[in-house]
């Protein structure tokens, strides 16, 4: 199975994650979003939604990285994917919540504008609205992480990890290169503390570590 992706990427580091912890071996391939490479007609051919990651496994190809996460922790008949209907579906639950609630509003409309130039809106009062809004939204949904769905339990499902954790602690983790230390939600400090502390964590975040580096210093909102 081929990999394609970007170690900076939010949505490959789940992957990468996932396959490190488990043992599931991956041919990987870099995509380099930073010279536009997913743009150029080679890639878009494998995926025209321009975006990693994208899987290949023989003539099969998935383009969604909940999906692939699904896809691999089936495939290798990982425990950390259920197999009990209700179980499963509570994993399921969690990373729909992920892709469709807190992914979108803290990631795409608070953290990204502020640490991508691309991302950056075209005026400052397009910036800032969109700052404020995302803010106001991402704490929303923090707190039901906090209060909610973590509470007393240690991961997102509850007392064991699952792949709804690898998918997760990527749209919160990367907060932190805003500044944002999450201190105002305790169980989610606490819970992305227990992720960092698997053994892959440190090289598979080494890329998006090093590019948060480059930003100290830059002024920056936090939640």
């Amino acid at each position: 199975m081929k990999l394609y992706y970007h170690p900076a990427s939010t949505t490959s580091r789940p992957i990468l994650m996932f396959a490190a912890e488990s043992g599931v071996a991956l041919d990987m391939q870099v995509v380099d979003l930073f010279t536009g490479e997913h743009y150029q007609p080679t890639y878009e051919a494998i995926n025209p939604n321009h975006l990693v990651p994208t899987l290949q496994d023989g003539d099969f190809r998935l383009t969604e990285s909940s999906a692939i996460l699904k896809y691999l922790a089936e495939k290798s008949g990982s425990p950390l994917y259920p197999t009990d209907p209700q179980k499963r579906a509570r994993v399921n639950e969690r990373m729909d919540w992920v892709n469709t609630q807190l992914g979108r509003d803290f990631c795409y409309g608070f953290v990204y504008p502020q640490i991508f130039s691309f991302h950056k809106r075209r005026s400052d009062e397009a910036h800032d609205a969109t700052l404020q809004w995302g803010k106001e939204r991402a704490q929303g949904w923090l707190k039901v992480l906090n209060d909610h769905i973590l509470g007393a339990n240690a991961y997102l499902c509850g007392d064991t990890i699952t792949i709804a954790d690898y998918f997760c602690a990527e749209f919160v983790h990367v907060g932190e290169l805003t500044g944002s230390d999450f201190a105002a939600y305790p169980n989610v400090k606490a819970w992305l503390g227990r992720m960092k502390a698997l053994k892959n964590w440190k090289p598979i975040h080494e890329t998006i570590e090093g590019y948060g580096a480059t930003l100290k210093g830059q002024p920056m909102l936090t939640v």
